[in-house]
């Protein structure tokens, strides 16, 4: 495993082959870069779960391949331990990659498939709805501040 600091950009190149449980003792051989950029706008969990989706939907990682802990990553990639946790527990919550305690981390059978959603987009289309429906019955953009961070107090 090689990791290069150029400008602020880390670059690591992820390599791993890895013997699977199976009865024929298949090798996996799991290629992909890996870069986080410290100076976009963009936070660091997000880079990097974009840069997973973007592996399963190149088929650079598959369904059922592993990937390494999130100490490992972490201390790979030079980042917080709680970084990369929040980036797998929202890859896992979107069905992108699955956690099997002991057993460890891997793609999603699904993972193709739901590589493709953005959560964000989904909530952002839905709240754009709501306050469009908000203002056209005549609430005012305060009143539905107000509500909305009251609501987000209770829940």
């Amino acid at each position: 495993m090689s990791l290069i600091t150029r400008w602020g950009i880390y670059y690591f190149d992820l390599i791993y082959i890895m013997c699977t449980i199976s009865t024929t003792g298949t090798l996996i051989n799991i290629q992909m870069r890996i870069i986080i950029d410290t100076d976009l706008s963009s936070p660091l969990f997000k880079q990097l779960m974009n840069q997973i989706k973007n592996a399963v939907k190149d088929g650079l990682i598959k369904p059922g391949d592993p990937l390494p802990s999130i100490r490992q990553l972490a201390n790979d990639l030079e980042l917080n331990h709680n970084t990369v946790a929040k980036a797998y527990r929202l890859l896992e919550r979107d069905s992108v990659i699955q956690t099997k305690g002991y057993r460890g981390t891997s793609i999603h059978a699904d993972a193709i498939q739901n590589s493709t959603v953005n959560m964000n987009d989904s909530i952002t289309t839905k709240l754009s709805e709501t306050i469009k429906s908000l203002r056209e019955s005549g609430a005012t953009d305060s009143e539905i501040r107000i509500t909305f961070s009251d609501v987000m107090k209770k829940n």
